[in-house]
């Protein structure tokens, strides 16, 4: 049976973000959105209808520029914006019937894995954050992701992202590239895991509303990203979940970035950087659950430095 849900907009900036709405009836709720580009359909539904049956709320929304939701520059979709398209939901979240304001959790994977580290570290309002194999950035990152490109693609993929930033300073409509492809193609991505997008995230090709493009500018701005050095700031619980195998966000830099984190907790699994949708997904929910029902529902959150808020690394 699917889930029960409806259809919500929000105010975000000077448009409306676009949101399916999971009523709950345990008082918390999970915000989750998509990773770059990704609208929320594709992204979220398999797990937010595991987080619904399990009694959550939830609130799964397209960034500005992206699926439903309103903006004229479609698939401009500037790190500045979807930051504030975050504290937007969280606070259409706090208003919504049946849901605790106190028991606000994120929930973002890869690229918006690294975003919901960033909006918790200025957010102390949230109650726990979940970042499936996150793109926290940095130099070991952009190494690893650069190493499965071809320099004549990636001077090509650069030249079409500063094309199109100087476009846009003339209100040209935005250079397109597709968010993956072979090494040495002009695609955002062209490393060998990015490949399991579709069959992870649209196996029955349900989502044809999914143009898998972004703008060149973005997907350059991307790559100067560090999402993962705001991890000592984040005051609230934090899940990372990496893949050991995962070559889109590679694990190191998300390990390390979890082990600054006051109230960290690290789940690694094996698998690349879509297996949490395929071939482990169960295990993931299960990790995933848990977290959510212990820092939710089974008691208050607790103080760094407090015993029960050290650090609970290793592999789950």
């Amino acid at each position: 049976m699917p889930a029960k849900r409806a259809k919500v907009r929000f105010a975000s900036g000077d448009t409306e973000c676009a949101a399916w709405h999971y009523p709950g009836t345990n008082g918390a709720c999970v915000i989750m959105a998509g990773g770059f580009a990704v609208p929320k359909e594709p992204a979220t539904d398999l797990f937010a209808r595991r987080f619904h049956e399990a009694g959550f709320s939830v609130l799964a929304f397209d960034y500005r520029g992206l699926g439903e939701s309103g903006g004229r520059s479609r698939l401009v979709l500037p790190v500045r914006s979807q930051l504030a398209d975050w504290d937007a939901a969280i606070a259409f979240a706090a208003t919504l019937p049946g849901v605790d304001p106190a028991r606000l959790a994120l929930w973002g994977f890869s690229a918006s894995g690294g975003h919901v580290i960033r909006v918790a570290a200025r957010n102390p309002r949230l109650a726990a954050v979940i970042a499936q194999t996150p793109n926290v950035g940095g130099p070991a990152a952009m190494r690893s992701v650069s190493s499965f490109q071809k320099p004549l693609g990636m001077l090509r993929f650069t030249g079409r992202g500063i094309a199109d930033a100087l476009g846009a300073l003339a209100g040209r409509p935005p250079l397109l590239v597709p968010l993956a492809g072979e090494p040495g193609a002009v695609a955002m991505l062209t490393t060998p895991d990015v490949g399991d997008g579709p069959k992870a995230l649209d196996p029955d090709n349900r989502h044809t509303h999914w143009e898998q493009r972004v703008a060149a500018r973005s997907a350059l701005r991307l790559a100067f990203y560090q999402p993962g050095r705001d991890t000592p700031r984040v005051r609230c619980p934090l899940l990372v979940l990496t893949c050991d195998q995962d070559q889109t966000a590679p694990p190191g830099p998300a390990i390390e970035a979890a082990r600054r984190a006051p109230l960290a907790e690290l789940a690694r699994m094996p698998g690349r950087h879509y297996a949490p949708f395929m071939e482990m997904h169960e295990r993931a929910v299960d990790v995933e659950l848990s977290f959510l029902r212990r820092h939710l529902l089974d008691h208050a959150p607790a103080e760094p430095g407090t015993d029960s808020a050290r650090h609970r690394g290793g592999r789950t």
